[in-house]
């Protein structure tokens, strides 16, 4: 297998129409065309895809992260296939975690730690009183609110990977960007193409994300319907937070691609 090829999904953000009320509906928009890829710098990740209990178990953490319905779907239907293709393919398969240590005891997270080093964490500010009133004031006000607090802290206690998605043999598993650099840079890979939850925030700008990637040079793709968004009161019919979380991974780095072409072009 020398090369992938497959239908990419890619935004063209040019040209704007100063001869319009709007200048940017100028703009090409959404386009597809057939792309390559190389089986042997090219990788999956899969990041936080999470078990961490359902509605019955912490009711106040669903009420304060709505995606789960569509996670959960995500996982039990597009995973399975999209990662037996993959893992039967040349790819490699790597995993970003967090939250809690669910993962240190694995040689795939040793072997990234082995590979990178340890990443010392970033120096905190110094908190005072007005900066935890703030604090406190989002808590109550913003999210999670005081009556799903509890729940959120149990769910996080017992958090763990996703049966569908716990790591086999061999397959990297990273808690920062440093660490996935280590594995790509190891196994000669330039272009990620990431999985999980969500597209709009850990898969964006958590520590392993793509913002924190593309300063590694990584171009950064995504599989559109591998991933979902979080999602606000005026957003969440349409999805529509998804939709510019797709633009953004589009504009900025990579390509988006459906699992059933990525599959076929596997095979």
């Amino acid at each position: 297998m020398k090369t992938l090829r497959l239908p990419a999904h890619y935004y063209q953000q040019f040209d704007a129409d100063y001869a319009r009320d709007v200048p940017a509906e100028g703009y090409g928009g959404w386009k597809t065309a057939e792309v390559e890829l190389s089986p042997d710098h090219t990788a999956l990740v899969v990041m936080h895809a999470w078990d961490c209990g359902g509605p019955e178990e912490y009711p106040g953490w669903r009420r304060a992260v709505e995606y789960y319905p569509r996670a959960l779907k995500i996982l039990r239907e597009v995973f399975p296939p999209l990662l037996a293709a993959v893992r039967a393919s040349p790819l490699p398969v790597f995993h970003v975690v967090g939250g809690r240590d669910y993962y240190s005891h694995l040689p795939g997270y040793q072997h990234a730690v082995a590979l990178a080093g340890l990443t010392p964490e970033p120096k905190p500010v110094e908190p005072d009183p007005f900066y935890q009133r703030l604090l406190d004031f989002r808590a109550k006000h913003v999210h999670v609110g005081p009556g799903n607090r509890a729940d959120v802290d149990a769910g996080w206690a017992r958090l763990n990977f996703a049966p569908e998605a716990r790591p086999m043999a061999g397959e990297g598993i990273a808690e920062n960007g440093a660490q996935l650099a280590a594995l790509c840079i190891a196994h000669g890979i330039n272009h990620i193409v990431y999985i999980g939850f969500a597209i709009n925030w850990c898969l964006l700008m958590s520590p392993g994300g793509m913002v924190d990637m593309r300063r590694h040079g990584l171009i950064c793709s995504t599989i559109r319907d591998a991933t979902t968004a979080v999602e606000n009161r005026e957003t969440a019919r349409d999805e529509r937070e998804k939709e510019q979380g797709l633009w953004r991974f589009s504009l900025e780095s990579g390509f988006v691609f459906d699992s059933k072409d990525f599959i076929s072009a596997l095979r």
